[in-house]
């Protein structure tokens, strides 16, 4: 049985961090890129630390709703948020190397998973294990799509 704490991907980009930076925190368009999110409403304005947001999820059939809100958020390093529903964290991490910019993406669980979503994914998300799989697949789409509007310009 999974339920990994950190699940983990990364990508170099052939751009500045300001330039990476000005999709990961367009908090709005993460369902471009995201297989998983297909839309973030955000609330109140500018994102920034505290802002909340509404997101609309789906996986195959299912679609569901979830809350977050930006724990972190260090323009051009990290942008961090909350999902309230379930308790984990999603980041985006960027950090300049000499051709560009390694991002790296990371849904945390420091605490576990809410028993209402341990019991979703067991039930109608095909187990935690090959759950947890998928998303990292859905990571590592999210940076190639954020890699290739970056470089594309």
């Amino acid at each position: 049985m999974a339920n990994r704490e950190l699940i983990t991907a990364t990508i170099e980009v052939d751009a500045t961090p300001e330039q990476v930076w000005a999709l990961v925190s367009d908090l709005q368009r993460m369902g471009e890129w995201s297989p998983q999110c297909h839309r973030m409403f955000v609330r109140g304005g500018d994102v920034a630390l505290g802002t909340r947001t509404l997101n609309i999820n789906h996986e195959g059939k299912l679609w569901w709703p979830t809350r977050s809100q930006v724990i972190e958020f260090e323009p051009n390093r990290r942008i961090s948020f909350k999902i309230l529903e379930n308790w984990t964290i999603w980041s985006y991490g960027l950090e300049e190397t000499p051709t560009g910019t390694r991002v790296t993406h990371e849904r945390h669980a420091p605490h576990g998973t809410s028993k209402l979503s341990k019991f979703l994914v067991k039930n109608f998300m095909t187990g935690a294990e090959r759950f947890e799989t998928h998303l990292e697949r859905g990571m590592n789409k999210t940076l190639s799509r954020i890699k290739a509007e970056v470089e594309a310009g």
